[in-house]
């Protein structure tokens, strides 16, 4: 694994644990502790790694020389039965993680913007830190604004489905609730269809040259 490959990696990492923590920590807001007891609000990785998710399928998109990379870590356990507002509060448990990957795209974007200025008479060593350290960050704005465009999708169990599920009337609440053991079914179907490459190549791209 090259240096870039292994960048790639640790910025998904990072990426997907700050998701899933701002879940656990919003949820913890309104009143649920279960993250909590279970020992989730924490950025210790092995709390949150998903062999598959956030190991085997990373890897194997880097390895086969994919330009998209994408993951996921352990689903954060939260009770909605101990919110006041169940609907209301999930949803803004739900949006946690999409913004919390928005915004470190946007701290990345600055610090990226900090480090241009690093006069270039510095020496080799200290050069190659610096070109790698851009290369990272660059990677963590990619990263965070297509785990973001992703997880707002509206289908079960994506973030977006709890969103749109406090927004429907009641009699499309139910049939929303229907569809989620078929959610990564429809997932996959719609990713061999192209549509997630379409809709990030329209929305994503532009915000992350934006952000470059």
């Amino acid at each position: 694994m090259g240096i870039t490959q292994l960048l790639s990696f640790l910025a998904l990492m990072i990426s997907i644990i700050f998701h899933e923590v701002a879940h656990g920590y919003i949820a913890l807001k309104f009143g649920d502790n279960t993250a909590k007891n279970n020992g989730r609000l924490t950025l210790n990785p092995i709390k949150h790694i998903d062999i598959v998710g956030s190991i085997l399928l990373p890897l194997m998109m880097i390895f086969s020389g994919s330009g998209f990379i994408i993951g996921w870590a352990k689903p954060v356990p939260v009770g909605s039965h101990n919110f006041k507002n169940p609907l209301k509060d999930m949803m803004w448990v739900s949006i946690a993680g999409p913004l919390t990957n928005i915004s470190l795209a946007i701290l990345a974007s600055i610090l990226l913007k900090i480090i241009v200025f690093i006069p270039v008479s510095i020496g080799n060593g200290a050069y190659f830190l610096v070109y790698y350290l851009a290369v990272f960050l660059v990677l963590v704005i990619r990263i965070n604004i297509i785990l973001a465009l992703f997880n707002i999708f509206p289908i079960p169990p994506l973030d977006g489905s709890r969103v749109l599920l406090y927004l429907l009337p009641n009699n499309l609440k139910i049939k929303l609730v229907k569809l989620e053991p078929y959610g990564f079914l429809i997932i996959f179907g719609l990713a061999y269809l192209g549509v997630f490459s379409v809709v990030i190549k329209i929305i994503a791209t532009p915000v992350i040259q934006l952000l470059l």
